[in-house]
């Protein structure tokens, strides 16, 4: 063989033994990081990455560390949900307009995301308007208990009823619920909530007018999603009025969401100095 040809052997001995380790190194890569991925899957993989139960090690004092993107949820200084004590709320009187509600019936769907039960308006199901500005109606979910405290009364549940503008910028309405009475609007979804799934099925056309508020006391605050991401600049605004609910009512909603989710409500956050108002209305004096 000539001396050439012995040179071609052995680079293509050396290219096959670089492709070979290059292989085997990419595949432990990605076996790494599938272990590092272990329960940290999307929502939609029937895995959901954060917990309500601290012993889990993904419970709420450790969102903040389970992804990057969450860093809010441990370091955010406007974090939600508060304690609405009130020491700590400037009441102001004959404010008309806080919370104008123009809401129309659409077409909805209705989806367990594992950790809770959500509805989503796929047309257009109106706005509220805060401050001269337009949020539209996007969906509304349940907690239990109530995220929420007023006086540090924690309450069976709580809606919240989720909102964005046309920037993207996000408004929450939460409305609190003690056991009592059945509560209409889950009265009419109560047969969907028993068969939920994973997969969305169609409500028809659900008028999101069948949400009750009640009194027009409001509170309002900046906050934030009280899941992770737990991203920051949410304004919220937590009717005063305490509505009912009944016990088979929020059973179908622990019945409906995945083990270890039936309690689905983060603990209150630090108020850190930020301003609450409750604002009311003239005719409710």
């Amino acid at each position: 063989m000539t001396t050439c040809c012995c040179y071609k052997v052995f680079f293509f001995l050396i290219s096959l033994i670089f492709l070979i380790s290059c292989s085997s190194v990419t595949v432990l890569a990605a076996a790494s990081g599938r272990d590092e991925l272990i329960g940290f899957e999307p929502a939609t993989n029937d895995t959901i990455p954060f917990s309500y139960i601290e012993a889990t090690g993904r419970g709420p004092s450790k969102w903040g560390q389970l992804d990057p993107e969450w860093k809010a949820c441990g370091d955010g200084k406007l974090q939600s949900p508060i304690d609405l004590l009130d020491q700590n709320v400037k009441v102001l009187f004959g404010q008309e307009d806080q919370l104008r509600r123009d809401y129309k019936p659409a077409n909805a769907t209705i989806t367990s995301r594992g950790y809770d039960i959500m509805v989503s308006w796929k047309g257009d199901a109106g706005k509220i308007t805060i401050n001269g500005t337009d949020y539209n109606l996007q969906g509304s979910h349940w907690h239990v208990p109530s995220e929420h405290t007023i006086n540090s009364k924690k309450y069976d549940m709580e809606l919240h009823i989720v909102h964005a503008n046309s920037l993207g910028e996000t408004a929450v309405v939460g409305v609190l619920y003690k056991y009592g009475k059945p509560d209409p609007f889950l009265s009419k979804l109560s047969p969907y909530i028993k068969s939920v799934t994973k997969q969305e099925t169609s409500l028809g056309i659900l008028n999101p007018n069948k949400i009750e508020f009640g009194s027009r006391k409001l509170y309002r605050y900046i906050g934030s999603l009280t899941v992770p991401p737990c991203s920051e600049g949410v304004i919220w605004t937590v009717v005063k009025e305490v509505r009912t609910v009944s016990r088979e009512q929020v059973q179908l909603l622990r019945d409906a969401v995945d083990d270890g989710y039936q309690a689905n409500a983060r603990p209150v956050q630090p108020l850190n100095g930020r301003p609450v108002n409750l604002f009311i209305r003239s005719m409710d004096l």
